[in-house]
């Protein structure tokens, strides 16, 4: 049994929780279960067909009046030519994997499989896995998220929360519930260290609490100004948004409908 909230931050009753939230948590399984799904984004990517200077005219060194590389320290590897000299020419390596401006030898191929497959089964049990670690507060805490007000997880919230229409409305339940810290937390954003800031993913938000509802409502668009914050319809749960990064233990609020929807329709079971 665990507390119902009413929108206003105060005790409204019980709930029963399903048995999705007695599920062993399984970090291993989790995270197989979020690559699988992070790797189905994945574009194919090759190189060029003829990268390592193809394109250039070269030749094989064979023991002739030229071309000869007899007393010049030079390998029996094809060559193009960068300067004629008369009948003498210089060269450097080029189209075997060796040499310098080669090609790679063992190049991505655009033809590979990147999707990674797992387990109808497999994939439910990540799932149930990741529900119950929402209830586990060491798990929770040790994402970063700042629950010290929380006396109790899951934090489900009677059914009136899925009609909230602006996110200013969402924000005043957040800090009635004591998650002022978190809103707070998920509005730092830093820049990225390395090469990913001239690649379109310049900043590196915080992850914050995730709504989970039992249908399309008014919520689905009033929480999305708050930053680090998502909203999903509890039939479309899944492994990655559950446990962000495969780290396990998000800041789950449930409404009370989304409960007895995972009950009554026993999802992902």
């Amino acid at each position: 049994m665990t507390k119902v909230v009413s929108i206003k931050g105060e005790a409204k009753g019980e709930i029963k929780l399903p048995k999705q939230f007695k599920e062993e948590v399984r970090p291993d399984l989790i995270r197989r279960a979020v690559l699988a799904i992070q790797s189905h984004k994945m574009q194919p990517y090759g190189t060029k067909e003829d990268a390592g200077n193809k394109y250039s005219s070269e030749f094989s060194k064979r023991r002739r009046e030229y071309r000869t590389t007899y007393g010049y320290g030079q390998s029996r590897t094809p060559r193009k030519i960068m300067i004629r000299q008369g009948s003498r020419f210089v060269t450097m390596g080029a189209t075997a994997p060796h040499t310098v401006g080669g090609r790679v030898a063992h190049p991505p191929k655009v033809e590979k499989v990147l999707a990674e497959k797992i387990n109808d089964k497999e994939r439910k049990k990540a799932i149930r896995s990741a529900i119950a670690a929402t209830a586990v507060k060491e798990l929770v805490a040790s994402r970063g998220h700042k629950i010290e007000n929380i006396k109790e997880l899951p934090i489900v919230v009677e059914e009136k929360i899925e009609e909230l229409k602006k996110a200013k409305e969402v924000k005043e339940f957040l800090e009635k519930i004591g998650l002022k810290e978190e809103i707070e937390r998920a509005k730092e954003k830093k820049v990225r260290a390395g090469k990913g800031k001239m690649r379109g993913r310049r900043y590196k938000k915080k992850v914050g609490p995730l709504f989970v509802v039992s249908q399309k409502c008014d919520l689905l668009k009033a929480a999305k100004n708050i930053a680090g914050a998502d909203v999903y319809v509890v039939k479309d749960l899944n492994a990655e948004v559950l446990a962000p990064g495969t780290h396990p233990g998000r800041l789950v609020i449930w409404s009370e409908k989304a409960i007895k929807t995972l009950e009554d329709k026993r999802l992902f079971i």
